[in-house]
C-alpha cells in the first residue's frame, strides 16, 4: 500500500502571530490548501474569462461522470484550449451573460465549465489588470445531450494518450495541491448537474458566473422552435423569438436557490470526563476493528457545539459539556464542510446507549495508548488493508487524510495539556 499522500501547509507557517502563539498552530486538512486564487469577482466579466480561456498558460482539468483524468491515480493530466475547442467552441464567453441569458435555449445542451482560479506561483502566466497567474478551468465531458458526440470523442482522444479517468468513490492519493483543486471542480460540477431545473418552478435553469451560479432565464427559445416536421426554410426570426416563462421568485434579489449549497457536518473525536479515553464508533459496513469519531449533520438553527452534543447522545447516548473547534476540511462528496472538534464528557455521562438512533453498529472508550498505537500502524482507507505491524484484532482508524484521523491525533498528542493547543 503506498503512503498517504502529505497535508497542505497551513497559510503563512513561518509568520509570527499573536493568535499563533495563543491557540498554536493553524492545521490545514486534506482537499483544503489550494494554490489557486478564485478572484470570485471576475466571474461575471466576460471579458476577462474569454481571456483567461485561450491563453496558452491555462489548464483545464476534466471530469467524467465527476471522475477526473489522470496519469495514474495520484496524478492529475490537465488538457489545452485546443483539445476542448471541439466540444466547447470558440469562446463560450465571448457575449455578455445578460445576453446569453436572453438567447437561451433549454434544447440545447451546454457543456459545463468552470472557471477554478489563477494560480499566482506561475507570474510568467497570464496578466489582467493587476491580477497575474495562470488560469484554470475545470469541463464536466460526460457524453449527454446535443454534445455527446463531441464529449465521446474528446474522452477517445484523451484515452489515446496513455490517459484514464480515475474511477473510484473517493480520490484521496492526490498531492495535496491536486486535491483542492479537484475538491473544488468535482463539487461544483456535481451541484450543476443536480441542479437542472429551478428548485422554485421547476423550469430548466443555465448555469451562469463561470459555473458558480444557476439562473432560471425569463424567456426560452426552445418554447418557440417548430418541431422537425413542420420545421421550414421559411421561418423567420420572429417566430423564433424567446417565449416568455411566468415569474419565478429567483429573479428578484439575492435567491439560496441559485448558488452552490455547502453542508455542514460536524465531526468529534469525544474524550471522558477524566480526559483518559476516546469514544469511538462504527457502522456495519466498515471493515473487520475499523472505528472513527462520531459525526453528523448541522441542522438548521444549531449552533456547531449544539450539533456536536445532539450527535453525540443521539448515536451513543453520551452527554457533553465543553466543545472546541479544531480545524475544518472541505470534503466534495458531494459538498461538506467538515467541521472538526474536540468535546469532553460530562462526570457521569459516559454510558454508552446505541438505542436512540441505529446509526451505528457499535461504540467504544478506547483508551489514549490504543489509540496512539492504531494511528501508529492500523490506518487505512476503507478499501485498504492496515498498515505494517498491524496485528489482527487490534483497532483500525482512518487516514491522515481524513480529519478524524486529525482530530484524534489532537487529542493523543497533548490537545487538552496546558501547552498543546490547535
Amino acid at each position: 500500500m503506498p503512503p498517504p499522500p502529505a497535508l497542505p501547509e497551513p497559510a503563512y507557517p513561518d509568520v509570527d502571530s499573536m493568535l499563533s502563539r495563543k491557540f498554536g498552530r493553524e492545521i490545514a486538512n486534506y482537499f483544503s490548501g489550494s494554490p489557486l486564487n478564485r478572484v470570485s469577482f471576475l466571474r461575471t466579466d466576460h471579458s476577462f474569462l474569454s481571456a483567461a480561456l485561450k491563453h496558452p498558460s491555462t489548464s483545464f482539468l476534466l471530469l467524467n461522470n465527476l471522475a477526473p483524468l489522470g496519469h495514474d491515480p495520484s496524478s492529475i493530466a490537465y488538457a489545452s484550449y485546443k483539445d476542448i475547442q471541439p466540444l466547447i467552441g470558440d469562446d463560450p464567453y465571448a457575449k455578455p451573460e445578460e445576453e446569453v441569458i436572453s438567447q437561451y435555449n433549454s434544447n440545447v445542451t451546454i457543456p459545463q465549465l468552470l472557471f477554478l482560479g489563477l494560480d499566482e506561483r506561475k507570474k510568467d502566466g497570464f496578466l489582467w489588470n493587476i491580477y497575474r497567474g495562470s488560469p484554470f478551468f475545470a469541463l464536466d465531458v460526460t457524453p449527454k445531450g446535443t454534445i455527446e458526440a463531441q464529449a465521446t470523442a474528446l474522452i477517445n482522444e484523451m484515452q489515446s494518450r496513455g490517459l484514464q479517468f480515475v474511477e473510484g468513490r473517493m480520490n484521496m492519493s492526490l498531492p495535496a495541491l491536486e486535491a483542492a483543486i479537484f475538491a473544488q471542480a468535482r463539487a461544483l460540477l456535481d451541484w450543476n448537474a443536480r441542479n437542472p431545473f429551478c428548485a422554485q418552478c421547476g423550469h430548466p435553469t443555465l448555469s451562469i458566473n463561470a459555473g458558480m451560479k444557476r439562473t432560471c432565464p425569463p424567456a426560452d427559445m426552445a418554447a418557440s422552435l417548430p418541431s422537425s416536421s413542420s420545421s421550414s426554410s421559411t421561418t423567420t426570426s420572429a417566430a423564433l423569438a424567446a417565449v416568455s416563462r411566468p415569474p419565478c421568485a429567483t429573479r428578484k434579489g439575492i435567491s439560496n436557490l441559485s448558488f452552490p449549497r455547502t453542508d455542514p457536518t460536524v465531526i468529534m473525536a469525544v474524550v471522558s470526563a477524566s480526559a483518559t479515553r476516546i469514544l469511538l464508533g462504527r457502522q456495519k459496513r466498515w471493515p473487520p476493528y475499523w472505528f472513527s469519531t462520531l459525526a453528523g449533520f448541522v441542522e438548521p438553527a444549531e449552533s456547531v457545539e449544539e450539533a456536536v452534543r445532539r450527535e453525540v447522545w443521539e448515536e451513543a447516548g453520551v452527554t457533553l459539556g465543553r466543545v472546541v473547534i479544531h480545524s475544518t476540511q472541505p470534503w466534495p462528496y458531494p459538498a461538506n464542510l467538515m467541521i472538526g472538534a474536540v468535546a469532553q464528557c460530562v462526570p457521569g455521562g459516559e454510558e454508552i446507549l446505541l438505542k436512540h438512533d441505529p446509526e451505528l453498529e457499535a461504540a467504544r472508550w478506547c483508551s489514549f495508548e490504543e489509540v496512539r498505537e492504531a494511528l501508529r500502524v492500523g490506518t487505512s482507507g476503507l478499501g485498504e488493508g492496515p498498515g505494517e505491524g498491524y496485528r489482527e484484532g487490534g483497532l483500525r482508524l482512518p487516514p491522515k487524510t481524513a480529519i478524524a484521523n486529525q482530530l484524534l491525533e489532537a487529542v493523543v498528542g497533548g490537545f487538552l495539556g496546558g501547552d498543546a493547543k490547535i
